[in-house]
């Protein structure tokens, strides 16, 4: 995709959805991310599978604005993926085609943190019918978990499962600081 129409797209969101980043102008980002065509990059990836970037804050002390995925279900192009690639080389059979982690790494993200996933789940309602993988603590990772979330009854449930599983409707949100 042509970063022209990238930068339409991501326009037209942010004024689609001013309450996700109130006190933010368009031309600020805008200026940002021309300025950073590595950023564009990645956030192309995020669009085209599916994750709906949008900016969700600014932080003033690293003079970064911050993206997130920000589909209301977790995105359709990064789903059916175990946790890491230590969980993807451990699987004996049905393996899936990637690791949320390698995937992440490749489109230039991050997964989102616990932390930042309630923050998205405070701007709208998010993966009511999907689940995402989130950054899991490495002690829980050591022994072979790794952590997702999701919203039901309006609320927001944090859930371990062995780092090897997948599902086709468990994927992960990323966040990206331009």
């Amino acid at each position: 995709m042509s970063s022209e129409k990238l930068l339409e797209i991501l326009k037209a969101r942010f004024e689609a959805n001013t309450k996700r980043h109130k006190g933010i102008e368009w031309a600020n980002v805008e200026k940002k991310l021309k300025a950073h065509s590595t950023k564009l990059n990645s956030l192309s990836q995020m669009e085209e599978t599916g994750g709906e970037p949008d900016v969700v804050g600014y932080d003033k002390k690293a003079d970064e604005y911050v993206f997130y995925d920000c589909s209301a279900e977790s995105p359709a192009g990064r789903r059916s993926l175990c946790y890491d690639r230590e969980a993807l080389e451990a699987r004996k059979a049905n393996k899936p085609k990637n690791s949320a982690i390698d995937m992440a790494a490749e489109i230039g993200i991050e997964l989102l943190t616990e932390d930042e996933y309630r923050q998205l789940q405070e701007l709208g309602e998010f993966d009511t019918k999907t689940s995402s993988w989130i950054k899991t603590p490495a002690d829980i990772r050591k022994l072979g978990g790794a952590l997702f979330c999701d919203r039901r009854y309006n609320q927001v449930f944090v859930f371990h499962n062995g780092a090897d599983s997948y599902y086709s409707a468990r994927g992960f949100r990323g966040s990206l600081r331009v």
